[in-house]
């Protein structure tokens, strides 16, 4: 990694880390294309008077050794962006992750795993026009994304686009050109920055007293299926049942499947059986997984099938990334899968932990 020391003087002498991972933020223009470019980007930052204002934190900048455009973002990156912030966690007092829009919400959700018992905000943010333009709106983004780390008010994972601070692990790109490029279908906002910055402290995490930990993903084999009319089950046997240890299923509805062959109940009953777990998600935005509501989704249910509730595509897949990772057991990751651990979800799935049952 490329360590920068830009440190400034500011609020209340609280200390941010900035990280820089890549993204349009930092891109310059090239004959190929917009590329990052750490070097540029470092040099924008210190020329911008704003950020060494009144009121401002100290920051310093650190840099991946390879910066990425978000789209091959990978569970390596993750790790690598998890250690940086655990390793830096008692010199700072929060955490700016700058970053790619296409997959800021799964790296979001999956650091809400990573960093478990986290009492410090660590918030992504990032740009749909790089800084260097005239109108980007990266700048407004790293200002606010920094006072709100700064704050004391924010104790968890969080993407700050636009205007409004979402919870990590509910957050999806709703855009790919406006400017409002994320919303959270099933979660509150969590602030909103206006003339001042109004945080809805109903829905803000309470701060986590239990000790930090540092929990690195391990790269286990996991694949999302989303269901459409005339899909052949069948074709995906091999991989569902032999090669993939998590799956999450994109249904329609608020669970439903298309019956018409009854191929996919025998192909989830033989996964569960060999390991493997299967979520599932609807494939609308809003609204919550039910099933059992209907027939075509009490057949998933019966067959070993867990409900993800109101949980994202992006949180499902970070969280089953996190549980394999733990090394707990089949039944305990079913279990957990249905569980609410660090707001991902809501909480309403009763099953008994395995584990406490006699």
């Amino acid at each position: 990694m490329l360590f920068i020391d830009v440190c400034w003087t500011g609020l209340d002498m609280k200390r941010i880390l900035i990280i820089n991972t890549g993204g349009t933020i930092g891109m310059v223009k090239t004959k190929e294309g917009y590329k990052p470019d750490g070097k540029s980007f470092s040099n924008l930052l210190k020329s911008m008077d704003v950020l060494n204002a009144e009121g401002m934190p100290f920051w310093d900048l650190v840099e991946l050794e390879k910066l990425l455009d978000s789209s091959n973002m990978t569970v390596a990156e993750w790790n690598k962006i998890g250690k940086l912030i655990a390793d830096a966690y008692d010199n700072y007092d929060g955490f700016v992750v700058l970053h790619g829009t296409d997959t800021m919400a799964y790296t979001a959700s999956a650091l809400s795993f990573m960093l478990e018992h986290i009492s410090k905000p660590v918030i992504l943010t990032g740009s749909q026009i790089p800084l260097c333009e005239i109108r980007s709106d990266g700048r407004d983004n790293i200002i606010t994304s920094l006072l709100i780390a700064a704050s004391d008010i924010v104790h968890e994972v969080c993407i700050y686009f636009g205007g409004k601070l979402f919870r990590g692990n509910r957050a999806i790109k709703y855009s790919s050109e406006g400017l409002i490029a994320f919303v959270s279908p099933n979660y509150p906002v969590l602030a909103e920055a206006g003339i001042s910055i109004s945080y809805n402290r109903a829905y803000l995490r309470e701060k986590d007293t239990e000790g930090f930990c540092y929990v690195p993903f391990e790269n286990v084999p996991i694949g999302v299926i989303k269901v459409f009319p005339g899909i052949q089950f069948e074709l995906f046997e091999s991989i569902m049942t032999e090669r993939l240890k998590g799956i999450v299923i994109e249904t329609f509805g608020t669970g439903n499947i298309p019956g018409y062959d009854g191929a996919l109940l025998p192909i989830i009953e033989k996964a569960f059986a060999n390991g493997t777990i299967v979520t599932v998600c609807s494939q609308c935005p809003q609204g919550s997984v039910m099933l059992g509501e209907y027939e075509t989704s009490m057949a998933l249910k019966n067959a070993g099938a867990v409900s993800g509730l109101d949980i994202t595509t992006e949180a499902a897949v970070a969280k089953l990334y996190y549980l394999f990772s733990k090394g707990y057991s089949t039944d305990k990751i079913k279990y957990l899968m249905g569980k609410n651990l660090c707001g991902e979800m809501k909480d309403d799935n009763d099953a008994a932990d395995p584990e406490k049952l006699i």
